[in-house]
């Protein structure tokens, strides 16, 4: 990893995101962070540069390939090429599949799976070049085994998945990582939707007994991150056991 300097992290305003992007800096990374909510992205730019990383914060909406491209060429120009992806950025959807409109459809597969597929594309030409590099997707236990009333969420993930597998195989040769963290109940702000009863209820559900913490989650990312190359291709699941 020593030869990996930067790093760039989609949704790293607030939770997950945001945890890794702290531990990355703490690892010595040159960062670059994005997100749609730009005083979140600015005051976590203002951490990153208090633990003394250099920062670039972007906002923008990765769901759009415009905006993508316009973040890496702002990364290009300030660090230059990206060593490190982080796809991160997610949004969910509670609901029946039959009451979901196709907008609601469309900006959910844009953010969850179109802003992965943009952020490879652009970050794998200039890692094919190095020969090295790695792409950690941030996925969810229900990618892979679906749950009620969120299958259209479950299915940008299983797509996600997907994705991460085929991906890996077709970059190995190029000596670049590609795995996903599949998380399952994380103390975030995606959560906090959950009354006190309905999270008590969920933690008796998993064996840990309760919802892991963006932390562990970030702490977890730092070790893909840093597993030796031959780790590819991997849907790594964090989650107390539950699924």
């Amino acid at each position: 990893m020593s030869s990996i300097k930067t790093a760039l992290i989609t949704g790293a305003s607030r939770g997950i995101g945001k945890a890794i992007a702290l531990r990355l800096a703490k690892e010595g990374f040159r960062l670059v962070i994005c997100a749609k909510n730009e005083a979140l992205l600015i005051n976590t730019r203002k951490e990153l540069l208090a633990l003394g990383a250099p920062c670039l914060a972007v906002a923008a909406d990765v769901s759009d390939f415009a905006a993508c491209k316009e973040l890496f060429n702002k990364t290009q120009a300030s660090f230059g090429p990206v060593n490190v992806l982080v796809n991160n950025a997610g949004v969910s959807h509670i609901g029946l599949l039959q009451d979901m409109s196709e907008a609601e459809w469309n900006g959910l597969v844009g953010v969850n799976l179109s802003s992965v597929f943009y952020c490879c594309r652009l970050a794998i030409p200039s890692m094919v070049t190095a020969k090295s590099g790695r792409i950690l997707n941030i996925s969810s236990v229900w990618g892979s085994v679906g749950a009620s009333c969120e299958a259209a969420y479950s299915a940008t993930k299983g797509g996600v998945n997907a994705l991460t597998k085929a991906l890996a195989k077709e970059l190995a040769p190029a000596g670049i990582q590609v795995n996903a963290l599949a998380c399952g109940a994380i103390d975030t702000d995606m959560n906090r939707f959950l009354s006190e009863e309905e999270r008590n209820a969920l933690a008796l559900e998993i064996p840990a007994g309760r919802l892991g913490t963006v932390a562990e989650a970030a702490d977890m990312a730092w070790r893909l991150l840093s597993a030796p190359d031959y780790l590819t291709g991997q849907i790594v699941t964090l989650d107390g056991g539950w699924i």
